[in-house]
């Protein structure tokens, strides 16, 4: 198999040093400039639980957008299209997880027409749809509708869109069926997540069903595949190098991290924890460490090897210097075993990553 090219004649950034920097001076600049909009839009929200929701997603999540716009300092000249693309599909992200974590339903039927914008912004072709028909609280003012629309705006300049589209489908699909899932009836929720599980094991056959829900709960594979088709040429070679690096193994790095951290939380509110499901704080650090390993192997087999490690280590950076951690005996303990001999490139974005959260 051939490696992933980012874009012809354009390099991604080979270090760490090269990458923070593309980062503070285009990313996180126009980040938020363009959070700085979509909170515009969401304070003239008419009705005051849709407009909480989207400001209080805004207010704690800003880092998501961040950090998934980070894709966009790999190909600084296509910024333009992939940043907007990439904070419009993450704020619906994150609104729609708040509307659901804070449901005033517990209406799987609800939770999947409102996940429908997720597929529609992925699908030029597709209308809007009434997204809040299963639910009482409808007026919006357009902005679920506009944050759609600038993402199929933006996808229709993406120039091989149509050669990823059908597995940026399929990531989102799964995205979409895991927030039906986890979120209704604390009853039924694990038996439906198994359920799913059961359709979709027999690809996955190295990973355990949390670690698949966790893979399908990260828009990173997403935002590669948006970053991929934002070159001229994109192969099918490309796109399944990819989806193989990609999910399950840094997508699930990605969620488990944010859940290992959120543990105490989430015993304290009754919410799913996908970290909990490991018999002991032993597996937890040994799965996790197997995770990250096919992580690093697997993003050897794209172009630019060196980005894609820097992701990872980015991850690991990111979630292990959160506050929450040091509150967290477990947590604490399985972050110094994940952080032993931690190479350089770990500790700077360490650094960077707590600079990053005080400036936010």
């Amino acid at each position: 198999m051939s490696p992933v090219s980012l874009r012809r004649g354009e390099q991604a950034p080979r270090g760490p040093v090269g990458l923070m920097l593309r980062v503070y001076r285009y990313v996180l600049p126009e980040v938020r400039e363009q959070l700085r909009y979509w909170r515009g839009r969401a304070e003239a929200i008419p009705d005051p639980e849709l407009r909480r929701q989207a400001l209080a997603s805004m207010a704690s999540k800003q880092f998501h957008c961040e950090g998934g716009a980070v894709y966009a300092a790999a190909h600084l000249s296509m910024r333009h299209i992939l940043i907007p693309l990439i904070v419009a599909f993450q704020t619906i992200s994150d609104y729609l997880d708040n509307l659901c974590d804070r449901s005033t339903s517990l209406d799987p039927e609800d939770f999947r027409r409102l996940h429908l914008s997720m597929l529609d912004a992925v699908d030029p072709a597709e209308p809007l749809h009434d997204y809040y028909e299963f639910r009482e609280e409808r007026e919006d003012g357009g902005y679920l509708g506009d944050l759609v629309k600038t993402c199929q705006a933006s996808i229709r300049l993406l120039p091989s869109f149509p050669d990823a589209a059908k597995s940026v489908r399929e990531l989102v699909g799964l995205y979409c069926d895991l927030q039906v899932y986890k979120h209704i009836h604390r009853e039924l929720r694990e038996e439906a997540l198994l359920a799913w599980w059961q359709r979709h094991k027999a690809k996955y056959p190295s990973i355990g069903w949390n670690e698949f829900a966790a893979a399908s709960g990260s828009t990173l594979g997403v935002f590669m595949l948006f970053l991929a088709a934002s070159r001229a040429e994109l192969r099918s070679a490309d796109v399944e190098a990819i989806r193989d690096a990609y999910f399950p193994y840094i997508c699930a790095l990605h969620i488990l991290l944010d859940y290992l951290i959120d543990q105490e939380e989430d015993r304290a509110g009754g919410d799913l924890n996908f970290c909990s499901y490991y018999d002991s704080m032993d597996v937890t650090v040994e799965r996790l460490a197997l995770i990250v390993s096919e992580a690093r192997d697997k993003s050897q087999r794209l172009e630019h090897p060196p980005f894609h490690r820097m992701i990872i280590e980015g991850l690991l950076a990111l979630y292990l210097s959160d506050p929450k951690v040091s509150k967290q005996q477990d947590v604490k303990r399985i972050s110094r075993e994940l952080m032993k001999n931690s190479p350089m490139t770990r500790m700077f974005f360490f650094v960077n990553s707590i600079w990053i959260r005080r400036t936010s």
